[in-house]
């Protein structure tokens, strides 16, 4: 695998790059091919995703390791392929995307393209907890929405218990705890009010 090229940025297109090392020219597809644009004729290190199928070899670009790492999880989701992955990394940072994630906010995921609802909860199901970790730096946005989401998660669980003791069903709860979820306070009673509200509007 090609983990990433050191090399002349000779040329950018819409869709990618074109990186010369020892006379060889590689086309590297990148979400945003112009970002690269002041290194232009000069030389510059771009982390890549060796893509292989059946019919193709394809180099997809980033700029930074982390964005790598997000296009490559993006891939073990049902439903999304190389194209959309891109397309998702055009649109946000990588702090930006695992705070959806992990805040379980399918109404942000669904704003890219190609994305539905039903992949969207794919999305989640499949990422949450597990892109948090990677990123190095303690205090950027995602880590710190991460800790302060699993505070209101511990809240929000308890609060359903409560709902669920007094009578409400296990289906009517999966239908409120999204809504929950999006609500910030720091008691459980305050989830439970809200959540009661929630119920009757149902």
């Amino acid at each position: 695998m090609i983990a990433y090229i050191n090399g002349l940025l000779t040329s950018i297109e819409e869709e990618s790059i074109i990186v010369e090392v020892q006379g060889i020219g590689y086309e590297i597809f990148c979400a945003n091919p112009f970002y690269f644009e002041p290194s232009m004729n000069k030389e510059l290190k771009v982390h890549t995703y060796h893509h292989v199928r059946e019919d193709a070899q394809i180099l997809f670009g980033f700029a930074k390791k982390e964005d790598k790492y997000l296009f490559s999880k993006l891939l073990n989701v049902s439903g999304i392929g190389p194209k959309g992955a891109l397309a998702i990394l055009a649109g946000v940072s990588v702090a930006d995307f695992v705070g959806a994630i992990e805040r379980e906010d399918d109404k942000y995921l669904t704003k890219f393209p190609g994305v539905g609802k039903k992949t969207a909860r794919q999305m989640i199901l499949d990422l949450k907890g597990k892109l948090v970790d990677w990123i190095p730096d303690e205090e950027n946005e995602a880590t710190i929405f991460y800790t302060e989401a699993r505070a209101d998660q511990s809240l929000v669980a308890e609060a359903l218990e409560a709902l669920e003791a007094l009578g409400y069903s296990d289906k009517e709860l999966q239908v409120i705890k999204p809504e929950l979820h999006k609500v910030e306070a720091d008691k459980v009673d305050d989830y439970v009010r809200h959540g009661l509200q929630l119920l009757l509007k149902a």
